[in-house]
């Protein structure tokens, strides 16, 4: 099978070479595309250098399958015309909320991949995807009325740079020198922002609105939820606190017993110094890691946990390789 990849070059692109070559995917040719800035660089793949070429004068019928991680206003300008000739798997926005997009994490609606209408498959936000691959086994079970989310972000969801900037602020900081940042509304070294993406008018960001709309569409459209986003001086990793509020009654035994038995989910909660997992511990690995499982008990039928997992492989380049698996498997 021939398999495309726009955006090789960037986080998420890498990313998901890595993950094809690690799932030993079938795959005939592999074209790496970027914009005309990369081509003629080189990226390996099974220990073969291939070299990128120029996303403009590509010729998708080519590709059976082309996965799209280069920002929405690309997949905006290319993924019309390559969906006439090629599956499309988009990692960005563009198309998340377009009724005959179907919006998939595969552990939660695999389903929906049996029709497709435009030949192109939305991959999630990357908060939603861990977010809903937990909701899912609860909702089946126990009936979600409503989540209240906090995020905490890594900068590598925002991109290279934004990691870049990282390192070169901590450095500043640390020197006592002056720092101006470029990617982020404040600075990020030693801090924390509760503002991803840009403020919409009722106070909201369009990040924390993405999750809200996103859950919704992949899970249930009667889960009430709300969300605050923060980006947080971290590389790799998103964490997420959560309080859930179900219609029925649960116990500690039941949630643990379920999430550990839930494709992509891993329960690691131990009620001890150090018994949790954190962002830096989740970076490379596949699972969304479950801890701080217990009861509100300030609200019937409720539940507070907290979840980490790595948004470079489940958030995006895991995810969308894990949807052209699922495709090929419903056809």
């Amino acid at each position: 099978m021939n398999i495309a990849i726009v955006g090789a070059t960037g986080n998420v692109g890498r990313k998901i070479i890595e993950v094809l070559e690690k799932k030993n995917f079938s795959i005939h040719n592999l074209y790496l595309l970027a914009s005309s800035k990369s081509a003629g660089s080189k990226l390996k793949f099974n220990n073969k250098e291939i070299e990128v070429e120029n996303l403009e004068t590509f010729d998708f019928s080519k590709a059976k399958i082309t996965f799209f991680s280069a920002g929405g206003k690309i997949s905006e300008k290319y993924v019309p015309h390559a969906a006439k000739h090629s599956i499309v798997i988009d990692n960005s926005s563009y198309f998340r909320m377009d009724p005959e997009v179907p919006l998939i994490v595969p552990q939660v609606n695999s389903n929906k991949l049996k029709s497709l209408k435009k030949n192109i498959i939305a991959n999630p936000n990357c908060s939603t995807a861990q977010l809903v691959i937990i909701l899912k086994p609860l909702h089946d079970l126990f009936n979600i009325k409503r989540v209240v989310i906090s995020t905490y972000q890594s900068t590598s969801g925002a991109g290279k740079k934004p990691m870049d900037e990282l390192v070169e602020q901590t450095k500043l900081s640390l020197e006592n020198k002056k720092i101006n940042s470029k990617n982020f509304t404040k600075q990020i070294a030693f801090n924390a922002i509760p503002h991803i993406d840009v403020f919409v008018d009722d106070g909201y960001t369009k990040e924390e609105i993405k999750m809200i709309n996103e859950t919704k569409k992949i899970l249930d459209e009667k889960i009430e939820l709300t969300a605050t986003c923060v980006r947080i001086p971290v590389m790799v990793s998103h964490a997420e606190s959560l309080n859930i509020e179900f219609e029925k009654s649960f116990t500690v035994e039941n949630i643990i017993e379920v999430l550990d038995n839930s494709e992509g989910c891993k329960v690691v909660d131990e009620r001890k110094d150090g018994g949790y997992i954190t962002p830096i511990e989740a970076e490379g690995k596949n699972e969304t890691f479950i801890s701080r499982i217990r009861k509100d008990n300030s609200k019937k039928n409720t539940l507070n946990l907290w979840c980490v997992s790595d948004n470079l492989l489940r958030g995006a380049a895991l995810n969308a390789v894990e949807i052209a698996e699922a495709y090929l498997k419903n056809r």
